[in-house]
């Protein structure tokens, strides 16, 4: 049976706490909600229970009760029965556990009747079989939230409960006795916060609470406990202890004692005490799984993490970090923490068939052990424990976000492990708050904007305090007084509030009332509220702070009687000077002043928002007559706490920064950066202006670039000049100096103290400018063109240079370092005296940028980007990260749209918010991904770009649309990402924005930057409303659709939509925020909906990213470099350079180039084997796909070398743009390299047919002259050793045989081209000594490199005046006065062009080139025609010069007919001569060709020397194997020459391909070389020979480069090469004689079938020609003839040894050959303004444009003013940044060079961006050979066309040098 006693308290508590009347009645449903789930038994049943040991725990009960109590004996207890007790395993915890007396109050406090608990007069049967268990545990108040639990159980019943006990206690004893242990946990005064918790419901009982006890007196039990070793007594000693004690006692009117029996119980029980705070910390901290977590650091939060989780069920493990991520994302909700359960709250009880044991089981207070739960921990322990847990700048940026969530912050804190009371001042140092004050004057009241750091602050400052303990709330109570919307204070009804707290009580809260300046702000000025949780009369040290240093301090009590313990405090405070308020919770009294400055007031009885209302009366009318008192900063001097800025590493910061304040304290804030900063202010913006000046040059271009550029040294020389200011010096070396840590603190102390310094300024100004805005904008509306309205604006605009001076931190200070690091880079000048090395300075910005400070881009004051400055601090980077991969995600927006903010909220950053304009300019900031998601990302950072708010109010009347289009245009190319942030929903109103983002992102796509783009809409009314945001997409679709087609006309490109310009999806990437803000500022906290839209954006963010590579460092360095060139000319698309991409693309042609030598090389082996073939007659036919196949195995080698290196080279996603042309390119290459073969070994085979008729003679020839020299020498072997007689008769024999052998064949003739020439000339009606002039004076030769055409032409209306004149003489006069005119007009036209043309040798430079061009097109296409012709096959014919020369007229014809002007007949005997005399040499060689192979007689005077030898062999009686062996000698000595000649050619091409620096890399490379060797020689001649013929010219670079390399640079290596091919013939060679004269000796066979051996095996190698053996059939020792050949193979080796490289010349393959073939076969397009050379390795690249790293001087052409001889020095690239213009092709409508492509289609397809630099190498040239250059052209070096006094500086070194620095890419 179970205790009938519990199943009572049970159904009373449950009664009362549903406020019932504490028995329920039949037939009533009702939910029974058992009060004990904090602990497994009730306060009341415990004390019933064991009511024998009541006397220990008296005094507890008896302060719970409202009244008297009295305590009553009804047995006798002897002390034996204690001692009995004492020695059984029992615990006494009676106050030990957290929160007991907490709950005792609770339960206790609230009932409005009386309880009597009575116990039988027999206690003595009870009380032996209490003592007989043994494993009973007294805990009555030791379990957390078990008292309070009692509490409020108690407190809910409006009437009277009893509790009685029967009579006979025999059945509960025994029931008790069968539980084996009894766990009854309620904690009286250990769990902090029980002491708040008690406030709820102690103080409403009205009626007394008595308990009748029949124990003895308590007294005597105490000193009997205390004698028991394991009971232990710590009622008063747990954190909070003593103040739940007091509160218990405050509901008796009685007194309590507790005595000690000795000094060492003190002790031990203040150790047991310390202990026990420390377990408990410490289980809180295992609990948030902090325990081993070392200090949280700032930098851990500073990371792209996992989403935060937003949800309300966290898991404890996760509280900690959730809580902090979410407060940094500014949810104020992020406190409110709700944990995810195991089960659900709910339980379902067993089921039982009983209805007894059914009743029994709903009054039963018992828990099974399975439902026991771990109380939640508390939000605020949350908070607490993580700020105790987290470092300085950690609390500092918590404390921060806590202030801008409105909640109240930390001020007086005590340490858990040593109790001592820590300020953290530290942390409070950069919450700056703003608010406007109200005073009245003169009947008026005065509005004033004040913004201030809050530490400097002098406010007023009201304290809260609790006497003891109290049902009402204090925390909701000061709620309702600063914020009655918002819980600024965390109190008991807020969601997450649980029973118990470990680390709030003792500390001291603060929060500010900042009043909006409005009518209905209860305090006028900024006011400070402290609330010091806890009950102030246990923590009499932080109490004793506040009430000294507050201005108004305000009471609770539960009562004001002098009866009370608060009642001493009340008094000192009531005498004390300062005005008190006191609250009654018991009373009902309206308020009163007592006297002044002393109220009360009751609570009873009233609504919180009438308390409220009366309070904030009393109070304000307190402050009213007050000064303000408080400044949170005195907080250091006060004596007894613990400051945090104390620290020596924070006090060594903040010495550091004081002496940087010390200089500039009391200066006018808008002197010092004039003063102490003088390279960033009017230099670096002189600088800058001038900088942009060169993009918009003049007149003498280049005159004025070169004085613009001296200005620039100039400005650099002054910065340096000023650089060692004192502040600057002392900034500097304290970043160098300080560790790491102490650097923070001095930044931060820096900031601080600026700040600080320049808020009340800065505030004044904005105030100033918002007025004056606000009357801007009235004026616009009412006036807007009156003369009012512009004054106004200049006022405005005065203010806004004000405001941009009064701007100041540590941006600028860094913005300094960078202006002297700049300046002394330019001028290579060491540091001055007394300086800090300024070499150090990017390292410096480059570690702090690693550590996560914003880092500026671009100077928004002076409108420019440092690209030297940033460059190098990039650079740093890389050097301390390596090249990291980054993800860059860039923000643009309108002003003060919460950009900064977002960001800010998104990843945890620092840019700056501010009230008016909060960023300058652009910001970066490097965001490192975490190690939990880094797997999902191919980027290690994501590096965020702010920008300053386009269309910014401060820069209204300026350039605003330029500033906004650069800025827009910077942040949009730099970006992997665009974040466009639109403030508001109407699409009309950011119409400006917009259209300047769509043409950034236009002119982005036009130079091939890929980019992705997200709309922000922020301050959204209604974000859940989908109907209308698809409304709002709608609209803004059709925006940027229109805004597309508008800026698509103005860019020139084709665009119908936005989404035709960008990857866009209006469906998901377009956001809507809620408001951030819920309320209205300055006291509003964020929106929690808005921290939502943030996570929900970043998620999207980070999808993105995820699909994204990123972009390298270095790559992000050259983007700045190229973006930022490109935007200082005006035609942006035209001007980008993108300088990653050129140098990817220029690797990419040095592998193009290596692999088309690849197939080059494979293709000549080929080419050469098969030669041999059809030389020997083995092959007489060369199939395509036979060449494909030889070639397969070589081309599909390069197909997978180019796969590899297109997907693993690091610039892959550059050259992905590339990989389809180039791969195509590659498979044309083999192509063409294949048909190219097959079409030369045809034309081998061809060759090889046509000589057929001559072969099939040969063997009859050779038999014949062999049988002929044998029988003479026959005749002569007397004579053998008359080398003169035997040559006498060998000649006659030869000759009559050749007669002979010849007489019926017609032999062929020579060519006489002079003679065609003549009758070619002669039929054209050319005269002859026209001809012999040209030819005589050498003039023709230089036809095509003349530097003036004017002698060769004659104006046409000239020719027509003469043909008039000529007409009228002879009878036909002209009478008619218009046709007089006209005639006149011609001639004084023509007089004119004469005057100006003829006399000063003037034709305009378009018309000069253009007839270059035409005579060099002219001699191409007359080779390329005689190319075609079969002349080595078939012989010369002199039609071939008739149809060139019949060309040639026709084209003269066609091209002047085009002209104003016709040629003299000079121009086409000049260009017929130059023509003929290339083409004469070609003919000559490939006749001679022709008729070696094809005319018997040619070919047997050739082998006469080795027909004589033969002969002379005989005379000495040789035999035959002796004669046959010399014979085969003579072929081997020729073929083997041949051969190795061609193998070494072959081998030398590839060696100086892959090894010489000209020739193995891409075109430009080569052109570098060309020029140096230019350089070097100093011979204008060869110059105007590349100028006018580059080609040729590095055609003969190429020859002369290859003459060098074997002849005397590296002759060893090419003798190598040689030696390494005459070994491998000579062993060929000696394999073949082996196998010959093995094969014959094996099988008997003769010396025709040893021939046919020997030359079967040599066929594919070397080219023999017949062998005759008719007249050596007597051989039969080919042993002897081997040896006889391989003496003669070892004299061929000797002399091939000593063979002169030069003889390759004489064979069909030459290694100069092979280059010009590869390296050649490229781009030769001219610059149409300076002739430069496109440097493309591809011969047609494209789509991509004509391009050349460098253009050169005009002049270099022969450029010159229209209608003077003045000539133009200006470079292309200056051109194309200035306002000049140009006449393109003798047009009249001048073309601005800007607008260059707009010229024709000859300047169309070129690319040439502006450039500020030059080459000096030009400069050099032009200064030079100034005086060549002027007798070459015909014009002059002066006035508009002077040389700059710069050029002429310049020496052939540096000359020399900057080849090699413009080449470096």
């Amino acid at each position: 049976m179970k205790d009938r006693r519990n199943d009572e308290m049970e159904e009373n508590n449950d009664n009362t706490a549903d406020g019932g009347e504490g028995e329920s009645k039949t037939g009533c449903s009702f939910i029974f909600c058992c009060t004990s789930r904090y602990s497994p038994v009730n306060c009341d049943e415990v004390i019933s229970k064991f009511d024998c040991h009541e006397d220990q725990h008296a005094e507890k009960t008896d302060k719970a009760t409202g009244g008297g109590t009295e305590t009553k004996a009804a047995s006798t207890d002897s002390k034996e029965k204690i001692e009995e007790v004492q020695n059984a395993p029992k615990k006494f915890n009676t106050l030990k556990e957290p929160g007991g007396a907490e709950h005792s109050e609770k339960t206790d406090g609230i009932t409005n009747g009386e309880s009597e608990i009575k116990s039988s007069s027999s206690e003595t049967k009870e009380n032996e079989e209490l003592e007989e268990e043994p494993d009973i545990k007294f805990s009555e108040l030791n379990e957390p939230g078990g008292a309070e639990c009692s509490e409020k159980t108690d407190d809910s019943t409006k009437g009277k409960s009893e509790i009685k006990s029967l009579s006979s206690e025999t059945e509960e004893t025994k029931e008790m006795q069968k539980t084996p242990e009894i766990k009854g946990k309620l904690d009286v005064s250990s769990e902090p916060g029980g002491a708040e918790h008690s406030e709820n419901t102690d103080d409403s009982t009205e009626r007394e609470f008595e308990i009748k006890s029949s124990s003895s007196e308590p007294k005597e039990k105490v000193e009997e406990l205390e004698e028991a070793p394991d009971i232990k007594l710590s009622e008063l000693n747990e954190p909070g202890g003593p103040e739940h004690s007091n509160k218990t006692d405050d509901r008796t009117n009685g007194e309590s004692e507790i005595k000690s029996s000795s000094s060492e119980t003190e002790e031990n029980e203040e150790n047991n005490s310390k202990k026990h705070r420390q377990t408990e910390t410490e289980t809180l901290l295992r609990r948030l799984h902090l325990q081993d977590q070392q200090e949280l650091s700032a930098a851990d939060f500073l990371k792209t993490g996992p989403l935060v989780q937003m949800t309300r069920d966290i898991l404890e493990a996760d509280v900690a970090q959730n809580f902090l991520q979410r407060l940094m994302m500014l949810d104020y909700s992020a406190r409110y923490i709700h944990l995810s359960q195991d089960g659900t709250d709910v339980k379902d009880s067993q089921a039982v068939e009983m209805d007894d044991n059914d009743l029994d089981a709903l009054f039963s207070t018992t828990v099974d052990v399975g439902q026991s739960k771990q109380t939640n921990v508390h939000p605020m322990d949350v908070q607490m424990a993580v700020f105790h847990c987290s470092d300085s700048f950690l609390k500092q940026n918590m404390i921060t976000k806590l202030s801008q969530c409105q909640y109240a912050l930390p001020f007086l804190v005590p340490n858990p492990e040593t109790a001592t009371i820590e300020c953290p001042l530290w942390t409070f140092r950069q919450i700056i708050k703003t608010w406007k004050t109200t005073q009245v004057k003169d009947n008026s009241k005065l509005v004033t904007m004040k913004s201030m750091p809050i530490c400097n602050a002098e406010t007023h400052m009201v304290s809260f305090f609790r006497l003891g303990s109290l049902s009402e709330s204090k925390s909701q109570l000061m709620n309702s007084l600063i914020n009655d919307r918002h819980n600024t204070f965390f109190h008991r009804n807020c969601p997450g509030s649980t029973k118990s707290r470990h680390l709030m009580d003792g500390v001291v809260e603060i929060a500010w009332y900042c009043p909006a300046g409005k009518p209905n702000d209860p305090f006028t000025d900024c006011t400070a509220f402290c609330n010091l949780h806890g009950d102030a009369l246990m923590i009499e040290k932080q109490t004793k702070i506040l009430t000294e240093t507050s201005s108004v301090n305000v009471v609770l009590v539960p009562t004001l009687k002098k009866s009370h313990r608060s009642a001493t405090t009340i008094s000192d405070l009531y005498k004390s000077q300062k005005p008190l308020i006191i609250l009654i919770a018991d009373n009902d009294c309206d308020a009163v002043q007592v006297k002044p400055g002393k109220y009360k007031m009751g609570l009873k009885d009233r609504s919180q928002s009438d308390v409220s209302k009366t309070l904030k009366g009393i109070i304000g009318k307190i402050l009213s007559r007050l000064q303000t008192s408080f400044r949170l900063k005195s907080m250091a001097n006060v004596s007894g706490i613990r400051v945090d800025e104390d620290d020596p590493v924070c006090r060594k910061g903040e010495k550091a920064a004081m002496e940087i304040f010390n200089l500039i304290q009391g200066m006018d804030i808008s002197k010092i950066k004039d003063r102490f900063l003088p390279c960033q202010g009017q230099l670096w913006h002189q600088w800058s202006r001038v900088k942009k000046e060169l993009y918009h040059l003049k007149g003498n271009v280049e005159k004025e670039k070169s004085q613009k550029n001296q200005q620039l040294m100039k400005i650099r020389e002054d910065q340096c000049s000023v650089s060692c200011s004192e502040l600057t010096k002392s900034f500097t070396e304290s970043l160098i100096s300080l560790s790491s840590q102490e650097k923070e603190y001095f930044l931060k102390w820096t900031q601080i103290l600026i700040d600080a310094l320049c808020t009340d300024d800065l505030s004044s100004i904005l105030q100033s400018y918002d007025e004056k805005w606000s009357e801007v904008l009235v004026l616009k509306k009412k006036h807007p063109k009156s003369p009012l309205l512009a004054g106004k604006q200049d006022e405005l605009e005065t203010i806004s240079k004000k405001l941009q001076s009064a701007t100041f931190g540590l941006e600028h200070m860094f913005r300094e370092m960078g202006q002297i690091y700049e300046a002394h880079q330019a001028l290579k000048k060491p540091p001055n005296s007394g300086q800090t090395n300024w070499s150090k300075y990017p390292k410096l910005a480059a570690d702090l940028m690693i550590s996560g400070h914003p880092m500026e881009l671009m100077d928004g004051d002076a409108g420019h980007v440092p690209l030297t400055w940033i460059s190098s601090v990039l650079e740093e980077v890389i050097k301390n990260l390596g090249d990291q991969r980054v993800f860059v995600l860039s923000v643009l927006g309108v002003q003060s749209s919460g950009k900064s903010t977002m960001l800010n909220a998104m990843f945890g950053l620092q840019f700056a918010v501010s009230a008016g304009r909060c960023t300058k300019g652009a910001f970066m900031q490097l965001v490192k991904v975490s190690e939990e998601i880094q797997k999902d990302f191919r980027f290690d950072y994501v590096l965020v770009v702010d920008t300053e708010g386009l269309r910014a109010l401060e820069l209204a009347g300026n350039a605003t649309l330029h500033h906004d289009d650069a800025l827009a245009t910077f942040v949009v190319g730099l970006g992997n990402m665009t974040l466009i942030n639109i403030f508001g929903e109407n699409p009309a109103e950011m119409q400006d924005v917009l259209q300047i983002v769509v043409q950034a992102f236009m002119r982005m796509k036009k130079v091939k930057l890929s980019l992705s783009c997200v709309f922000v809409h922020q301050n959204v009314t209604d974000i859940g409303a989908a109907e209308k945001n698809m409304d709002g997409k709608r609209r803004l679709q059709e925006k940027l659709d229109q805004m597309a087609q508008l800026a698509a006309k103005e860019e020139v490109c084709d665009a119908e939509c936005f989404s035709d310009v960008i990857a866009f999806d209006v469906q998901e990437d377009v956001k809507y925020f809620a408001q951030l803000w819920e309320g209205s500022p300055p006291m509003a906290p964020p929106n929690p909906g808005y921290s939502e839209s943030v996570q929900e954006l970043k998620r999207m963010i980070l999808t993105k990213a995820s699909q994204s590579a990123g972009i390298t460092l270095s790559h992000f360095k050259s983007k700045i470099q190229d973006l930022w060139n490109a935007l200082m000319n005006e035609q942006f698309v035209f001007s980008f350079k993108n300088t990653l991409e050129i140098a990817a693309y220029g690797k990419l042609e040095v592998q193009y180039g290596n692999w088309t030598w690849a197939l080059r090389s494979s293709m000549l082996t080929i080419e050469n084997q098969l030669y041999t073939k059809i030389e020997n007659a083995k092959l007489d036919n060369v199939g395509l796909t036979y060449l494909f196949n030889e070639m397969s195995k070589t081309y599909e080698k390069i197909k997978k070398d180019m796969m590899l290196y297109f997907e693993d080279n690091r610039d892959k996603d550059m050259l992905v743009q590339w990989r389809g042309r180039f791969e195509n390119k590659i498979k044309e290459f083999h192509e063409e390299q294949v048909t190219e073969v097959k079409r030369k070994l045809d034309d081998v085979i061809q060759q090889k047919k046509a000589c057929k008729k001559l072969d099939d003679m040969k063997p009859e020839f050779e038999n014949k002259l062999l049988q002929k020299s044998k029988e003479l020498a026959q005749q002569l072997k007397d004579k053998a050793k008359d080398e003169e007689e035997l040559q006498k008769q060998f000649t006659s024999v030869w000759t009559n045989c050749v007669s002979e052998l010849t007489e019926d064949i017609k032999p062929i003739k020579d060519i006489n081209l002079e003679e065609d020439k003549i009758s070619i000339f002669q039929e054209l009606g050319i005269e002859q000594h026209l001809i012999d002039e040209s030819n005589s004076s050498g003039r023709y030769k230089n036809v095509s490199k003349a530097g003036n055409y004017c002698a060769y032409i004659t104006y046409k209306k000239y020719q027509e005046h003469c043909n008039e004149i000529q007409q009228s003489e002879g009878g036909k006069k002209e009478t008619n006065t218009h046709k007089i005119k006209q005639g006149l007009k011609a001639v004084v036209d023509y007089a004119r062009q004469k005057v100006v043309g003829t006399q000063q040798n003037i034709l305009p430079h378009e018309e000069q080139e253009m007839i270059r061009t035409f005579i060099n097109n002219i001699d191409q296409q007359s080779f390329d025609a005689i190319k075609t012709k079969p002349v080595a096959t078939r012989g010369y014919s002199p039609t071939y010069l008739q149809e060139v020369a019949k060309n040639v007229q026709e084209k003269v014809t066609e091209f002047e007919s085009e002209r104003n002007y016709s040629f003299k007949k000079e121009f086409t005997v000049d260009v017929l001569l130059y023509v003929f005399e290339r083409l004469g040499s070609w003919l000559s060689n490939s006749h001679q060709t022709f008729k070696k192979n094809n005319d018997a007689l040619t070919y047997l005077n050739n082998n006469k020397p080795q027909y004589y030898n033969v002969f002379r062999s005989f005379c000495k009686g040789n035999s035959s194997a002796v004669v046959f062996g010399e014979m085969i000698y003579e072929k081997l000595k020729v073929s083997t020459v041949e051969t190795v000649c061609t193998k070494t050619a072959i081998d030398l091409a590839g060696e100086m391909r892959c090894s010489f620096p000209a020739f193995n890399g891409n075109r430009l490379d080569l052109e570098k070389h060309v020029l140096k060797s230019l350089a070097l020689k100093e011979d204008f001649d060869d110059f105007i020979n590349y100028i006018q013929h580059p080609r040729r010219k590095v055609e003969a670079f190429i020859k002369e480069e290859v003459k060098k390399y074997v002849s005397r640079e590296h002759k060893g290596k090419a003798q190598n090469i040689l030696k390494k091919n005459i070994d491998n013939i000579s062993q060929l060679v000696r394999q073949a004689l082996f196998e010959a004269t093995t094969k014959v000796k094996t099988q008997g066979g003769g010396t025709e079938m040893w021939v046919k051996e020997f030359s079967s095996f040599l066929k594919d190698e070397l080219p023999l020609d017949t062998i005759c053996c008719k007249n050596f059939s007597d051989i039969n020792n080919f042993d002897f003839l081997k040896e006889e050949i391989e003496k003669g193979l070892v004299n061929i080796i000797e002399e091939m040894k000593h063979l002169s490289l030069d003889k390759m010349k004489e064979f069909r393959l030459r290694p100069d050959h092979i280059l010009i073939d590869q390296l050649c076969k490229c781009c030769w397009v001219k610059c149409p303004f300076c002739g430069a050379v496109c440097t493309n390795t591809l011969e047609d690249h494209s789509p991509d444009d004509h391009s050349v790293p460098f253009h050169r001087s005009g002049a270099i052409k022969g450029w010159h003013y229209r209608h003077t001889d003045i000539m133009s020095v200006d470079v292309c690239t200056t051109k194309v940044a200035s306002d000049v213009r140009f006449y393109p092709d003798e047009t009249e409508n001048a073309i601005p060079f800007k607008q260059y492509r707009k010229a024709g289609p000859r300047f169309a397809n070129w690319r040439i961006t502006p450039d500020e630099s030059k080459l000096k190498y030009w400069t050099w040239f032009v200064c030079r050979f100034q005086k060549d250059l002027e007798d070459y052209y015909g014009y002059k070096f002066e006035g508009d066309g002077e040389i700059p006094s710069e050029w002429k500086t310049h020496t052939k070194e540096e000359a020399i040098q900057s080849l090699d620095e413009m080449f470096k890419q």
